[in-house]
């Protein structure tokens, strides 16, 4: 369980850094902190997070840019008007533009 929490912990510091206005995906938070089978972990961690109140969970996403875990964010529309209060544009539960709003935490972080 230790472990796990701490995995938790690293997804969170990860996930604080995203800059405004930019979105990460799952696996590319696994794949920086050395675990690239783990993106359903880095999920796990995302619904945790809402308790915390300081991790910007809204700015992660899935491999496509889709708003997959929206439903944690109590209400359906929240995650997407958070991510719109923040410049992006959401269509159909996906971020249009992914790859310029895409924020790659192994090219932007210093490794681990």
């Amino acid at each position: 369980m230790k472990l796990e929490t701490s995995f938790f912990e690293h997804v969170y510091r990860v996930v604080r850094l995203i800059p405004e206005g930019k979105v990460t995906s799952y696996g590319a938070i696994a794949r920086y902190l050395g675990s690239s089978g783990s993106a359903r972990m880095v999920g796990w961690a995302m619904n945790a997070s809402h308790q915390k109140g300081d991790v910007p969970a809204h700015r992660v996403v899935n491999r496509l840019g889709l708003l997959t875990g929206k439903h944690h964010f109590g209400g359906p529309n929240i995650m997407q008007q958070l991510l719109k209060n923040e410049g992006l544009t959401i269509k159909e539960n996906q971020v249009q533009q992914f790859n310029f709003h895409f924020w790659d935490p192994t090219k932007e972080l210093p490794p681990i």
